[in-house]
């Protein structure tokens, strides 16, 4: 048994139209899932040979099967009975679900039709529908009643539900750069600290990169050094929390300065010491500018 948590998972996305599959299947692609949307199933034998054969590349997938009629379910079922019986793949079956007259409400707001109403009434699809999939629901791992939640609710359950205490960790990037040579693309958090003491007008202190005891010193003896950080920490170790919680699995921190050298670099290597201390992220410190002046 042992053996389970290195099993791939396979989660299959279904339930009734209307009741939040895209939701579903956004959240998994947060966590990392490889998704795919509206797979035959007569296919999904082979999409599990496949994943066997990625050797671990491909370690979680979802797949999103919609309603397509009463054929379309019977490939399903003889599909999944086959997966059982040849594959060693996790399988979990996410359904989702919602009162009738939620669905209603929703398909009027939406204007969308409902692929069984034959005459264009919602219920009348609603119940054809729920007949198809009642064999479905009652085989499911996770059956969600989505009626009373809000889309972030709804996604904050199943990132709850598939995020495993391994995959939990944040892995939070904090990154040093020069605002001379433009603003880091991939940063989440921007923080300009050009209002710090600069070193660089300090003689002895210019060569030498905010890594070097002195300039760090420099930087961190004065009393708006420390009550910046004090503020910015408190900050920190409010939203990542809350960044982790939304399912991202990373974190960019950009603190600037004007040319990456000094200031940025000595906060940037503090930061990664502190919030290096927690065991609910990994945290990398980089310099992108800091040696930039040397190549030229």
């Amino acid at each position: 048994m042992e053996t389970t948590a290195t099993l791939s998972k396979l989660v299959i996305i279904t339930g009734m139209s209307g009741a939040g599959k895209t939701i579903a299947v956004q959240s998994l692609e947060d966590l990392g899932f490889f998704c795919v949307d509206n797979l035959p199933p007569v296919l999904i034998p082979k999409f599990a040979e496949l994943i066997e054969q990625s050797n671990g590349k491909i370690g979680k997938v979802a797949l999103v099967i919609d309603l397509r009629g009463r054929e379309f379910f019977t490939a399903l079922s003889e599909s999944l009975a086959y997966m059982n019986d040849h594959h060693t793949i996790n399988l979990e079956i996410l359904f989702l679900d919602a009162k009738d007259e939620v669905l209603v409400q929703r398909y009027k707001e939406s204007r969308r039709r409902h692929p069984l109403a034959s005459e264009g009434l919602p219920l009348e699809g609603i119940h054809a529908e729920r007949r198809l999939l009642e064999d479905l629901k009652g085989s499911a791992s996770l059956v969600i009643d989505t009626s009373g939640l809000k889309p972030q609710k709804l996604k904050e359950r199943i990132i709850a539900q598939f995020t495993s205490v391994e995959e939990s960790a944040l892995s939070v990037n904090v990154t040093s750069f020069g605002f001379k040579y433009g603003i880091p693309i991939d940063a989440d958090l921007i923080f300009d600290v050009r209002f710090l003491p600069n070193p660089h007008y300090v003689e002895s202190l210019r060569p030498n990169t905010g890594q070097h005891p002195d300039v760090y010193d420099y930087v961190m003896k004065w009393p708006e050094t420390q009550q910046f950080l004090t503020k910015l920490l408190d900050m920190l170790q409010y939203l990542i929390p809350l960044y982790r919680k939304e399912g991202k699995s990373q974190v960019v921190i950009g603190i600037g300065c004007t040319g990456g050298k000094h200031r940025s670099v000595a906060i940037a290597e503090y930061l990664g010491r502190m919030l290096g201390s927690s065991d609910t992220e990994t945290v990398r410190v980089s310099h992108r500018d800091s040696l930039r002046d040397k190549h030229h």
